[in-house]
């Protein structure tokens, strides 16, 4: 297997948990595609020049980041199941997968491109507005996490490969103290051995950057 990604972006990082939480071996593909010459060779391989990308051993392409989750966790039945087998529960996996992505992620995004523009260019109406939309979820997760240890439940699993890199990426307006069983959860989070890995992969891409050299 191949995999494009960028260790920067939340949503490769999504992908990157679950190949070790599979314990997956895979070909890196790091791609940066604010590089011109990287995403112009993207862009003839992948269209819509998305990140990441799996290319499976049969040579299927494999975009998003929930369907390639999906994907390896019908693969191989080593490593964390993470996606339940009962249906409800399965169900309830793939809402917090879709509310992160759609209700966190995105916002958060959002918001990095706002704090990165010019001062005189911001819309503090705008990033009031993400900040809020952050913080109802963060505050739905709470509810959820008083009664689990990871989101959905005992187990580890695809919400949480959504959620931690999310968290990780929460400015510091956003005081995880504030939510008792949110900050527990990244605590433990934090010391899981595969997002360890992915804090290797991204240590060693600004390892590469700050030396100036490119990333392949």
């Amino acid at each position: 297997m191949e995999l494009y990604y960028y260790p920067l972006f939340r949503h490769s990082q999504k992908v990157l948990l679950a190949m070790f939480e599979k314990q997956l071996s895979f070909l890196p593909r790091v791609t940066d595609l604010h590089d011109p010459l990287q995403r112009r060779a993207f862009a003839e391989l992948q269209p819509l020049c998305r990140l990441p990308l799996l290319i499976s051993n049969d040579g299927r392409q494999l975009p998003e980041s929930s369907i390639i989750v999906e994907y390896l966790d019908q693969l191989v039945d080593v490593g964390s199941k993470l996606l339940p087998d009962a249906p409800q529960q399965q169900l309830q996996v793939r809402l917090y997968d879709r509310l992160i992505d759609n209700y966190l992620s995105y916002p958060l995004l959002q918001l990095e491109q706002q704090l990165r523009l010019p001062k005189e260019l911001q819309q503090p109406l705008l990033q009031r507005q993400l900040e809020n939309r952050i913080h109802t979820l963060l505050a739905q997760l709470e509810q959820q996490l008083e009664q689990h240890h990871w989101l959905c439940g005992e187990s580890f699993t695809l919400a949480d490969c959504a959620l931690i890199p999310s968290l990780a990426a929460l400015p510091t307006r956003f005081n995880l103290l504030d939510f008792p069983a949110l900050g527990s959860y990244w605590l433990h989070a934090q010391l899981r051995g595969s997002w360890m890995l992915v804090q290797d992969e991204v240590e060693q891409l600004l390892q590469l950057q700050q030396n100036g050299q490119r990333t392949s």
